[in-house]
This record gives structure tokens, sequence and C-alpha cells, in this order.
């Protein structure tokens, strides 16, 4: 059969690949990658939740520059009653109202940002560097490893992730440090059974198959194949369990167990103490309240959007 005759790119010379394919109105060959990073940009789910988190990052990083007070200070203290805190609007110098302690809750919603943006990183980072570690190594060598580490990840995850991240922080101690490791356990489950399933389903493929046949070892099939192909939901559900570490952290403060002095920043701290002000300053719940939950909506959309335009069943339309 004879091959059809492409057009020459204008101008002369190499041929413009990339334009023919833009008429025939397919996408330019670039890789998975490529293709889920145009989908994405397409995308205005991804676009609302990308300026989400942008803000909230660049709030948590500059966070010196932009606070009006340090972190811990308490500026208005002199101006606190027993009976009355003053409000947003009432004092200049505080433009969103002072905290019980006479700090200034502008400046600590900022602080804020820095500690839930800390907690949910490395929290989401350790669930899953161990989730990853567990789910490729019953992944990869299956039988009674495999039987062996499933059945102990079905009975954690038997307990509830809050509840188990309160009993792990409870045994810790009281620190922001142990915060961060329990909710970076409770979350170790749920990467190792995504990994481990996406695994299974890549080493049925016709390419590891092919690699077998070649006499390649199962662990070079294993980190050159396998992994880099099954990794994507595993980088999806670390992008949507961001939003989970944050609300997770705010729990475990609330609950009184993130440790710190009283006045330290931190949204699920400022919920705390403002349980017993709220007949009398009902904006210390709600300006953290509004915080955490915008937070957890940019880190949620965003991973949705990432998630659709990896699904192969949505790329392929």
């Amino acid at each position: 059969m004879t091959s059809p005759v492409l057009p020459p790119a204008q101008g002369g010379g190499v041929l413009d690949t990339a334009a023919i394919a833009q008429r025939e109105g397919k996408e330019s060959p670039g890789g998975f990658w490529r293709d889920v990073f145009v989908r994405m940009r397409r995308n205005p789910t991804a676009w609302i939740g990308a300026v989400i988190v942008l803000v909230f990052v660049l709030v948590a990083i500059l966070a010196p520059i932009l606070a009006p007070y340090p972190e811990t200070a308490l500026p208005g203290a002199r101006d606190i009653t027993p009976t009355h805190i003053p409000g947003p609007g009432e004092l200049p110098a505080f433009p969103l109202g002072l905290d019980r302690f006479g700090g200034d809750v502008l400046s600590k919603l900022i602080w804020g940002a820095r500690a839930s943006l800390l907690v949910g990183v490395v929290s989401t980072a350790l669930g899953l560097v161990g989730g990853m570690l567990l789910g490729l190594i019953a992944g990869t060598f299956g039988g009674w490893v495999d039987t062996l580490i499933m059945r102990i990840v079905d009975i954690i995850l038997s307990v509830p992730n809050l509840l188990l991240a309160v009993s792990i922080a409870a045994i810790l101690g009281q620190t922001p440090f142990a915060v961060m490791i329990a909710i970076g356990a409770s979350q170790v489950p749920i990467f190792a059974r995504l990994l481990r399933a996406s695994m299974l389903q890549q080493r049925s493929s016709d390419y590891v198959l092919s690699a077998q046949t070649l006499g390649l070892g199962r662990g070079r099939i294993t980190m050159s194949h396998v992994l880099p192909n099954a990794i994507g939901p595993v980088i999806v559900q670390g992008t949507l369990t961001l939003a989970t570490a944050v609300i997770d952290a705010a729990a475990l403060s609330f609950l009184g167990l993130g440790g710190g002095r009283p006045e330290t920043a931190e949204w699920g701290r400022m919920l705390t103490y403002a349980q017993s002000e709220l007949a009398i300053a009902p904006w210390l719940a709600f300006f953290p309240g509004i915080c955490i939950a915008v937070t957890a909506l940019g880190f949620t959309l965003f991973g949705e959007a990432l998630r659709e335009s990896m699904d192969p069943r949505t790329r392929a339309r």
C-alpha cells in the first residue's frame, strides 16, 4: 500500500509534524505527561485549584514579610477585657481583630498557613514513602510476601484514619513532629494498596510479557517499566491526601495534641481557643475555619482535575 504524501513544511526544510497534527485535529506527540499537562491547562477546575494552592504556598513562604507582627507577638494585649475582644474593624492596627491573648488575628492566620503547609507536606511525604515501599515490595514479589503485607494493611485500614492518628499522636507526645508522624502513618496503608493494585495491573500488560521473553530480570522490569507506569494514581492520591492532611492536622491541634505554646499560630489551635469565646468573638472561629476549608478545597480541586487528566477513559475522548 502506498504511503500518503505529506505536504512540505512552510519555509522548506524539516517536516513540521506538530503543524500537520494540529491541522488534522490531533495533539502533537509528546508522551503521556505532556498530554496530561495539556488537559490540565484546559480544565477550569485545575486552574481554580492551582490558584488556591499557589496563594496558600506563597502566603506560607512569605509569612515573615506579609505578617504585620511576629508569630507569638501579643501587641494588643492591653485592649483585651474579660467581656470584650476587639473585632474586625474596631482597631485600625488590627484589621481582623484580636484573639483572647491579644494577638493579631491576621498575623496568626498568615503564620498558621506556614504551620499547616509544613505539617501537610511532611506528613504526606512520610505516608507516601512508607506506602510506596510496602506497595512496591508486595507488587514485586507477590506470593506470601504480598499476602502478609496486605493483611497487615487491611488490619490498619480497619481503624478510621483520624482515630489512628489520634492514637499515635497520644503515644508519641504532644509535639508538632508527633502530629506529622501520626498523620503520615495513617496514610501509609492507602498508598500501599493503591501502588500494589496499580503494579498488579501493569504486570499483566503486553510490554511486561515482552520484557520477560527477552530475559530481563524481575528487578529491572519492575524499576524500569512497571513502577514508572504504575505511579500515576499514587501521585494523584498524594495531591488529594494533602487536603486531608491539612484537615487532620487542624483536628489534632483542636484536640490538644499539637503541642506548642497556646499563643502559637496554627489554624487548629486557633479553633481550640475560640470555643470559649464564641459568644463574644465568633470571628475567632470563622477566619481559621474558612482558611482550612478553602485550602482543602484547593488541593481537592487540583487533585480531582489531575485524576481526570490521567484517567484513560477521559483521555480517549
